[in-house]
């Protein structure tokens, strides 16, 4: 047996507090390394019924070689007489199993040195699979880190036990990463690596509206107030839709809170970005409308309502055009986003045009047939009598009828 005294135990009971690697995980490293060390010794790459054994009352590993008791022995490395056998256990008998002892002279500084090899690679795959459960159950959940640096356009943000990776296309576009702030972010994604995994966090999702939502809102967290849907452009504007499963208690103003405190609160962890909450509704038309908001709406038509498509033709007023719509099309962009439907949008001066257009185009098709006609009337008569010729006039104004008839079609 080789004495290590309490040292290593103490080693464990550290690395167990800093870490949460078990003691039991370093104990059974010590022993794995101590069964390679001796293999290592005899030159041998399988060694049968060869095991370390730890006593950590008396500070000492071994290792051992379990034999079958037998009364003549066959095989020397797996078998032990009965006689041998009492030497060791007065009480042995034929057939039973007895450990002996197989730790060569001299062996501390060989095990010392595969020891620490393998406990190494063992403490780092254990703390690899501790960081990998941690983060695979924290998938999807919003949590907070401190900001270490910025490379390469990527936000390192530690998150605990590892740092975890914000790509540029999950920043919010415009906001300034500084190395020590505090950030509340996204767990996206966890990815299994040789090393340490890697985590992906954003903080652009939507999920983190949600998140942030149902810890302001504890009408939300209770189940009496439910998100539907939610809809972002981070760093610019978001659209929620909630709903109320209690009659008595108002979505929209659960959300809102006394004075505007809960969405405030929100609004200041999303630095500013602009929020509206809608009432979500069965009813496609209606829900089309809060989606729309602040825009006033005319009328709404459904176009398809199947499992191919959904589209929905949306009248307002013409000074409400512009903000139906949204800057460079935000508004409508993210009302189909939360409400799945496709919205076209016009004015209602622009509907009116479009009453009029197929009436308009169908006279104009007519007219341009009747000229086509004439046309063709006029170049027989050349062809057979040789003797009528259109001035020029003439061929200006079927000219002009037929431009005419043309443009009215595009238009």
């Amino acid at each position: 047996m080789i004495k290590i005294g309490t040292a290593l135990f103490e080693a464990c009971e550290e690395l167990e507090r800093e870490k949460g690697i078990s003691k039991d995980v370093i104990i059974a490293s010590l022993c794995d390394a101590m069964v390679t060390a001796y293999k290592k010794h005899l030159k041998q790459k399988e060694v049968p019924n060869v095991e370390a054994i730890l006593d950590e009352q008396s500070g000492e590993i071994g290792v051992f070689r379990t034999k079958l008791v037998v009364e003549n022995v066959e095989d020397p490395d797996l078998e032990i007489s009965l006689e041998d056998a009492k030497e060791i256990d007065d009480e042995v008998e034929l057939e039973d199993e007895v450990k002996i002892e197989v730790t060569p002279e001299n062996f501390g500084r060989i095990a010392a040195q595969s020891a620490k090899q393998v406990i190494t690679q063992r403490i780092r795959e254990a703390e690899r699979k501790l960081v990998l459960d941690e983060f695979m159950e924290k998938k999807g959940t919003l949590t907070t880190g401190i900001i270490q640096r910025v490379e390469n356009r990527n936000v390192i943000v530690n998150i605990g036990k590892t740092d975890a990776i914000m790509p540029q296309k999950e920043q919010i576009p415009g906001e300034y990463y500084k190395s020590g702030n505090r950030i509340r972010v996204f767990v996206l994604n966890v990815k299994e690596t040789a090393r340490l995994p890697q985590v992906i966090v954003s903080h652009a999702h939507s999920e983190i509206v949600r998140e942030l939502f149902e810890l302001e809102v504890p009408e939300i967290e209770d189940g009496i107030v439910e998100i539907k849907s939610i809809a972002r452009e981070a760093g610019y504007r978001t659209k929620i839709a909630v709903t109320s499963n209690d009659p008595d208690v108002d979505s929209v103003g659960a959300c809102i809170g006394p004075r505007g405190s809960r969405i405030q609160t929100i609004i200041g962890e999303l630095k500013n970005e602009k929020i509206d909450i809608v009432r979500y509704s069965e009813n496609p038309v209606e829900y089309i409308v809060n989606a729309l908001s602040p825009a006033r709406i005319v009328s709404v038509d459904i176009l398809a309502d199947d499992e191919y498509s959904k589209e929905a033709f949306v009248i307002v007023p013409d000074d409400q055009l512009s903000l139906a719509i949204g800057r460079d099309g935000q508004n409508v962009r993210l009302a189909h986003k939360l409400t799945g439907w496709k919205i076209d949008i016009k004015s209602e001066s622009q509907a009116a045009k479009m009453e009029y257009a197929p009436q308009h185009q169908q006279v104009e098709e007519y007219d341009e047939e009747i000229v086509e006609d004439e046309v063709d009337e006029i170049a027989e008569e050349i062809r057979e009598e040789q003797e009528y010729a259109l001035d020029e006039e003439d061929t200006a104004a079927i000219e002009g009828e037929d431009v005419e008839a043309e443009d009215s079609i595009e238009e």
